[in-house]
């Protein structure tokens, strides 16, 4: 029994260290498209998607990205504290890795770049917010995260797409004018996806958002640590005729995959901001 003890302790040992050596899923290179001014609450101007998305019956070409980690059809946004993407979510078509306050005006801290590629071995377009700081200017924390919308079109109908939402970490969740203190607390940050019509079937955010600490690493709901795609870090939404097909899969724990890992290697021997 001690020398099966021993094995299996070695098993997940080896499997948990295997998996703390791998990088996340951000991939970045979508940068062709440019870099979103250094700055707090700015968006860019509209750039191409490189294919056409059906997005709750509308088709878009163009999309708009904004500092705070989302993305808008039709017009910019600047929000800056998450409203939650649920049926009182009044604002335009979003989809959002982060909807945050996020301030890339701090010394030290990182940028947001976007553009066109190929993803998953098809046309995409594709943001990533790389470490990146929270208002006002502050760098003591930064995440990386990252959004890709994938032309699923080939085989399916036209405007057909896939959403991806990558995460390396994320150790802030609010800023100082939705009422954090240090990046936490105040109104928390929120990821999914809303039409901003509040009808039915047209919003949906993951467990965690609004939630003080879920979403930050090592939080219950940590978005580094979960899926919904078997790809640890990933979170992956198809849009089918312009609706999004909810997946059969809610997040998982790396915890779980951890376990198995460990089994298998025993057995075979994881507003505004006051005028600043």
């Amino acid at each position: 029994m001690q020398l099966i003890s021993r094995k299996f302790a070695t098993g997940l040992t080896l499997a948990i260290a295997s998996l703390a050596a791998q990088a996340g899923p951000v991939v970045g290179g979508f940068t062709n498209g440019g870099t979103v001014a250094i700055c707090d609450d700015c968006s860019t101007a509209s750039t191409s998607l490189g294919f056409t998305a059906n997005y709750f019956g509308t088709s878009y070409n163009s999309t708009f990205v904004s500092n705070n980690g989302y993305v808008t059809f039709g017009a910019t946004q600047s929000t800056f504290t998450a409203t939650g993407l649920t049926a009182a979510y009044g604002g335009l078509p979003i989809i959002a890795a982060f909807f945050s306050d996020v301030d890339t005006r701090g010394n030290g801290g990182g940028n947001v770049k976007y553009g066109t590629g190929t993803y998953a071995g098809a046309n995409a377009f594709g943001v990533t917010w790389n470490l990146v700081g929270y208002y006002g200017s502050h760098v003591d924390k930064l995440n990386t995260f990252e959004l890709i919308l994938v032309d699923a079109s080939a085989g399916n109908s036209a405007g057909d797409f896939d959403i991806y939402f990558n995460y390396d970490q994320i150790q802030w969740e609010t800023g100082d004018a939705s009422g954090g203190t240090g990046g936490f607390g105040g109104t928390s940050a929120s990821v999914g996806y809303a039409r901003g019509t509040g009808a039915a079937g047209t919003y949906a955010q993951l467990a965690g958002s609004l939630v003080n600490g879920a979403l930050l690493d090592n939080g219950p709901n940590a978005l580094v640590s979960h899926t919904n795609d078997g790809v640890t870090g990933q979170y992956k939404f198809s849009v089918r005729n312009g609706a999004v097909v909810v997946p059969n899969t809610v997040p998982e724990p790396t915890s779980l995959a951890l376990v198995g890992l460990g089994l298998a290697a025993a057995a075979g021997l994881r507003r505004r901001k006051a005028q600043a």
